[in-house]
């Protein structure tokens, strides 16, 4: 097991990086209020883990209410998210009882903004369970839910106890979600570290093939860059919304195409690639970089192009971006593969090349 911490003060905590960590009461019984949880899974999450934790937890007399939801980026909406508050309730609830999120980025984020919100803030702890969750979405503290004009428009910053990144739940994911997770930790080389993202060219068909420890150093590094981000910024003030390169573009498809059609990754791994474009109009990166870009992407078996919504309705979705400031679209982009910037000085006529450049039809 390998452990690093995210630095935040009293709100510091750990993330546990291994094999075999659903069946460590040991990690899980420090962060407890008091010896009751609510577990928050699925229904795909739930029939392979959900019983293998409750017993971790109840073999050390801990009282566990499970709370299992419906599958999906469509079901992550308010009517979803008063399913906890429901059993919460009816369960009786407290302030000390903690709640852990059992499942990847969506139950992780829902379970998140239900432990923000009920009784004004209780304990939680994320246990993620796709890569995609464990190199990104359960560290930092973002949850929230989505609407239909935008993605994760509505949330709270709310930081868990733990992370308990359990590396043999990969093995039950589909090769897809496994594709989706390695567009987030292609991200992270190409905002913070050149080495890595050429680590990740020598890597990949390891990393496709779960080799343990190709992967185990993927997730460490990938956690290692966010907590080092979160640490300077853990409001997104200023130099975390670098970890959304991509994600402007990414959303907005996410969005265009309806929940759950893109997944997250594959939606952001074509936002990566808008972004690199964008950042060589800027003169920033050569061709030669956006093409190594896109071949990575293809080999993690990613999209390298992205769905035509058409250009208006892509300005449309953008517009309703966390990261818009005073009407502008801000753009996170790439001065060098290694180096983001955050910027609003992006032309229409270079965005519109972008959009009209790197688009297919669907």
């Amino acid at each position: 097991m390998q452990t690093l911490t995210v630095d935040l003060g009293d709100r510091s905590y750990p993330i546990h990086i291994g094999p075999g960590l659903l069946d460590q009461a040991e990690l899980i019984l420090p962060h407890l209020a008091q010896k009751r949880v609510a577990i928050v899974t699925n229904t795909t999450v739930g029939p392979l883990y959900l019983e293998r934790l409750t017993k971790t937890l109840s073999d050390v007399g801990v009282a566990v209410t499970p709370i299992v939801l419906p599958d999906g980026e469509a079901y992550k909406d308010w009517q979803t998210l008063n399913l906890i508050f429901d059993e919460l309730l009816k369960s009786r609830a407290e302030r000390k009882t903690t709640l852990i999120a059992l499942g990847g980025g969506v139950i992780g984020d829902m379970t998140g903004f239900a432990a923000a919100s009920y009784q004004r803030g209780v304990p939680f702890i994320q246990v993620p369970t796709t890569l995609l969750s464990q190199v990104d979405s359960s560290v930092g503290g973002k949850t929230g839910i989505n609407h239909p004009l935008g993605k994760n428009m509505i949330g709270a910053f709310y930081q868990p106890k733990v992370v308990l990144a359990d590396t043999e739940t990969l093995k039950t994911l589909p090769p897809r979600e496994l594709s989706a997770g390695l567009a987030e930790v292609i991200k992270y080389g190409l905002i913070w570290d050149a080495d890595f993202f050429a680590w990740l060219e020598a890597n990949m068909e390891k990393l496709r093939a779960l080799d343990a420890n190709a992967i185990s150093h993927a997730i460490y590094r990938s956690c290692e860059i966010k907590a080092q981000v979160v640490a300077q910024d853990e409001r997104e003030g200023g130099i975390r919304a670098i970890l959304n390169l991509g994600h402007t573009f990414g959303h907005a498809i996410e969005s265009g195409m309806g929940y759950g059609n893109w997944l997250h990754g594959e939606a952001v791994a074509a936002g990566v690639v808008l972004a690199a474009d964008a950042s060589r109009r800027k003169g920033w990166l050569t061709e030669a970089d956006v093409e190594r870009t896109r071949a990575l992407i293809r080999s993690a078996g990613l999209p390298d192009t992205a769905p035509d919504l058409g250009v208006e309705k892509y300005l449309d979705y953008m517009g309703h971006d966390k990261k818009v400031e005073a009407g502008e679209i801000r753009f996170v982009l790439l001065k060098k593969i290694g180096e983001a910037v955050i910027t609003a000085d992006l032309s229409h006529a270079d965005l519109d090349a972008t959009l009209t450049h790197y688009v297919r039809a669907v």
